[in-house]
């Protein structure tokens, strides 16, 4: 699986971070995936993450 967060639709809530700091981090004012291939046992926070994103800026393949 891999992800990463659209910089455009980005607003810096925090949700990502909060719901999977492993992967996710705060970076000028906007989140970050710290990886671009998520390590096996991250699937489901990532995809938690995902679903609440109140933007839908982390995109997921």
């Amino acid at each position: 699986m891999k992800v990463r967060i659209d910089q455009d639709l980005c607003v810096g809530c925090g949700l990502c971070v909060n719901t999977c700091a492993d992967i996710f981090e705060m970076k000028d004012d906007k989140a970050i995936a710290k990886v671009k291939v998520v390590p096996v046992g991250n699937e489901d926070s990532v995809k938690q993450a995902k679903d609440e994103c109140p933007v839908e800026a982390i995109i997921v393949e």
